[in-house]
């Protein structure tokens, strides 16, 4: 009977898996290759950009040449397919689902995919897109696959895979360096859970490792492509922006009088001041505040502080780009030293807007209305959570949304820090979440029931 079930369910993922590759080649020949204004930094590898997405790129155009698009964007699609594939029967087997609940998950997989291409202003279907998220989704499904092996079930191997899925995130998106962090956070509860306290050692080592390969990594990818053994660079001169945008004018005593921080700082708020690029034009609502932040956050970042700091560099002369790129990321480093202690306040106030509007566009879209039904959601799945857990002493599906709670989380506060929270940021946690909330109804819906049936 076993080697039935199990053959039934290996038709059962074969017919998924041939229908999402159905699906996404469909959607290629409709669609077309999205080419958008980030793409450009991904095809030329600039410096800006962390190495596997550009890698994967260049080896579709060094063995195909011209025309290399459409085949990368093929392979996306089949790399997601798969993916979803993947996740989907892993929680089925797990959770013991029917076949329409395992249609189920998969349509919650697919629906970013075309929430992005039919609700958003863009209309981007990622995987058809030059863009790192179609490489990060599926690498993010893979992750989340092992990692839900390695709760469930704490296999060594699962742990192992867990973090290379983790580290790939990280090298085609910054902020998903979150799931290394996750990932380790995850091994010492685990670890502590059990009073195995000497072995939290263990993955901390693994996380200060595995930080460390990373920058190795980037420097070195950088030195091939680029000649210069640098990381990769602006992050800190987008920090900055949001940090000038907190600050007022008098922050600026903080710089010594004629030193080239004082110079810039009062360059970036007399010309921020003069486009109404500061907080004190942001308006008076939470909502007002948060979405003039978004809206201005890129005009002062690129017309102002890249441009007078490119400006200043380059006029020194025999400064070429990454030179010039990556004095500009040490001075803003410098300047959100000395600036973020005296403009805390309004700059921590700015954040939680952005943090805000995050955790929304994690699993719903900002509006009004969707912001309090969002919140409701989170307070009914901790709500859930936590009675499952204590009082029917059920833990499989709460621990599901623990970690789908935990990676929101971590991805909108890191996120925040550095720029606003665009809805192709967010999109990791949708699924997940919407995966767990309705893994914990079925849950419910079973302790019910069974309370319920005679002779219970």
């Amino acid at each position: 009977m076993e080697i039935v079930r199990l053959n039934r369910d290996k038709k059962r993922a074969l017919c998924i898996l041939a229908a999402l590759l159905v699906f996404f080649m469909t959607m290629l020949a409709a669609c077309g290759v999205g080419v958008y204004n980030d793409s450009e930094q991904y095809i030329i590898m600039h410096i800006h950009r962390e190495p596997l997405y550009p890698l994967f790129l260049w080896c579709f155009r060094s063995v195909i040449g011209e025309g290399y698009l459409p085949a990368a964007m093929a392979v996306q699609g089949i790399f997601t397919a798969f993916g979803i594939t993947v996740l989907s029967e892993y929680l089925t087997r797990r959770f013991r689902l029917h076949l329409w609940e395992e249609v189920l998950l998969v349509f919650l997989q697919l629906l970013p995919h075309l929430m992005t291409r039919y609700v958003s202003a863009l209309h981007i279907f990622l995987e058809n897109s030059v863009m790192s998220e179609a490489l990060c989704i599926p690498l993010f499904q893979f992750f989340l696959y092992f990692l839900l092996r390695m709760v469930f079930e704490e296999r060594k191997r699962d742990r192992i895979l867990s973090l290379l899925m983790a580290f790939l995130l990280s090298m085609t998106r910054g902020q998903m360096m979150t799931t290394i962090l996750m990932w380790a956070l995850i091994c010492v509860i685990q670890m502590v859970i059990r009073k195995k306290y000497r072995a939290v050692v263990i993955p901390l080592t693994a996380l200060i490792a595995v930080f460390g390969l990373r920058s190795l990594t980037v420097h070195v990818y950088n030195y091939f492509v680029t000649g210069y053994f640098m990381g990769n660079t602006y992050g800190q001169v987008n920090t900055l922006t949001n940090v000038i945008y907190a600050c007022d004018e008098e922050d600026g005593d903080v710089f010594a009088e004629g030193s080239l921080e004082r110079k810039f700082f009062d360059q970036f708020y007399e010309e921020a001041n003069h486009l109404g690029l500061n907080y004190k034009y942001a308006g008076d609502t939470f909502r007002e505040r948060a979405a003039y932040l978004e809206e201005h956050h890129d005009i002062l970042k690129f017309q102002v502080l890249e441009a007078d700091m490119s400006f200043y560099f380059f006029g020194l002369g025999k400064v070429d780009y990454y030179e010039q790129s990556s004095m500009s990321d040490d001075m803003a480093g410098r300047m959100i030293r000395k600036l973020l202690p005296v403009c805390f306040g309004q700059w921590l106030y700015d954040y939680i807007l952005l943090c805000r509007n995050g955790f929304v566009r994690s699993i719903a879209v900002v509006h009004p209305l969707l912001n309090w039904a969002a919140l409701a959601l989170y307070f009914v799945s901790v709500g859930l959570s936590l009675y499952l857990m204590r009082v029917r002493r059920r833990f499989e599906a709460p621990l599901a949304m623990g970690v789908a709670l935990l990676f929101i989380a971590a991805n909108v506060c890191a996120t925040s820090i550095t720029i606003m929270c665009l809805s192709r940021y967010m999109i990791y946690g949708f699924s997940i979440f919407y995966m767990a909330l309705y893994l914990l109804i079925r849950e419910l819906y079973f302790q019910i029931k069974d309370r319920t049936m005679p002779g219970q």
